[in-house]
């Protein structure tokens, strides 16, 4: 589990599927990336959900942040299949050496 500023992270992963959790501390429901694996040292993000009463708060952005954190520790990379982490790719091209370009 990872810390950001009122958020935790969690990971559940069942075979080839997985998903990072973001809870909020004070809300029930928790934001999701969730993924699966396509290789040994590869994942593919296929969608990033956010509750609506953690729309705008930045959760999905601290999700797709927070996986980049987790390819960089654990030597994997992503492929963005998920549009709203693809656009994060592109906003982020210090991200390169993780995300793999669409």
């Amino acid at each position: 589990m990872t810390q950001a500023p009122g958020i935790t992270f969690t990971l559940e992963a069942d075979g080839q599927h997985g998903r990072y959790l973001a809870h909020v501390d004070g809300k029930p429901d928790p934001g999701e990336l969730t993924f699966r694996r396509t290789g040994e040292n590869r994942i593919l993000v296929d969608h990033v959900g956010v509750p609506q009463s953690l729309r705008g708060t930045g959760v999905g952005v601290a999700l797709a942040r927070h996986v980049v954190s987790e390819a960089r520790a654990k030597g994997f990379t992503i492929y963005p299949q998920c549009p709203f982490l693809a656009s994060q790719a592109q906003k982020n091209p210090d991200w390169a050496d993780v995300v793999e370009p669409l």
